[in-house]
């Protein structure tokens, strides 16, 4: 007996639609083949939880799974009639008995129209699944866009445009690269989830994008140029004098790309660092710095 997609994904009938996508998305990064290379067991495992979630992914298939409508396959379940209503009711309804000959199965034609029908639907053509995976990517990647080449199970390798400005969360979609359809229906697509790692000092805000960037003590009291790294290439940036720990410089444009056009802001925190070897000569200025012993930047913390 197959077991339901609920099953396969590891939920209970009443998860939510969070609750299903959070166990797909777990599943689907433990089984996927390129974490899993030339393990058949895992194989198949990430396509029947593909599979579920296809069907438990989908509000309007979940509902009409739930109902009895579908079969775990996505498959309609026919209604039964004449003879198979008795003869797979079970023992409780009894065996299908008749003192009418075939009186009781109604007109033959509407038998015969009924079987035909049903066979004419069987022949239709049908569109294919979709298919379902998860990516990880780097972060600058989703940024500024790549090209990368897959390989979907039972496949040839797929070029995948990254475009810029891609989301954590956000699915691509490869037309055409699903399910085969039947009866010479188009194919499905295959719906590819992307999951972007997080980098080493680059962090999203929107469609801004927000790091600290360290600079001397030099640079903190004089102010000057330095070169500050963006998405996009470094560029030049003016420190103002006397700028402290945790100011704050906005470079316009360059974000991350917007779904309506254009770019988000860069927003650039600066973080005073001293040398890591200490330096006599600034040892010595402190000590005889007698402004400077003077100054309590704590005085609104009542310290």
């Amino acid at each position: 007996m197959s077991r339901s997609p609920y099953e396969v994904l590891e939920v209970s009938k009443n998860a939510t639609q969070k609750d299903i996508q959070s166990a797909y998305r777990k599943l689907a990064k433990k089984l996927h083949p390129d974490l899993n290379p030339g393990d058949k067991q895992a194989e198949e495992k990430f396509k029947a939880v593909s599979a579920a979630y296809a069907l438990l992914g989908d509000e309007d298939k979940r509902g009409k799974y739930d109902r009895g409508e579908i079969d775990e396959t996505g498959a309609e379940t026919p209604p039964r009639q004449y003879y198979r209503d008795y003869a797979s009711a079970g023992d409780t309804a009894g065996r299908y008995e008749s003192t009418h000959s075939f009186s009781d199965f109604g007109d033959a034609d509407d038998i015969f129209s009924s079987f035909f029908s049903q066979r004419g639907r069987r022949q239709q053509s049908g569109r294919g699944r979709d298919t379902h995976f998860s990516m990880e990517i780097d972060f600058l990647e989703a940024a500024n866009g790549a090209k990368k080449q897959i390989s979907l199970p039972d496949g040839p390798p797929l070029d995948l445009t990254i475009p810029p400005g891609t989301r954590d969360g956000q699915t691509l979609r490869l037309r055409g690269k699903g399910e085969p359809g039947f009866n010479d229906g188009p194919a499905g697509d295959a719906l590819i989830e992307i999951s972007v790692l997080p980098h080493p000092f680059y962090r999203q805000d929107g469609d801004d994008v927000r790091y600290e960037v360290p600079i001397s003590l030099s640079e903190a009291v004089l102010g000057g140029k330095i070169r500050v790294p963006t998405l996009d290439g470094a560029v030049n940036v003016t420190i103002p004098a006397n700028s402290n720990t945790g100011k704050t410089l906005r470079l316009k444009g360059k974000g991350l790309h917007r779904k309506a056009g254009g770019h988000g802001d860069a927003y650039v925190t600066l973080q005073v660092v001293l040398p890591q070897v200490p330096d006599p000569e600034l040892t010595a200025f402190a000590e005889s710095w007698e402004t400077g012993k003077a100054h309590n930047p704590r005085r609104h913390m009542g310290g």
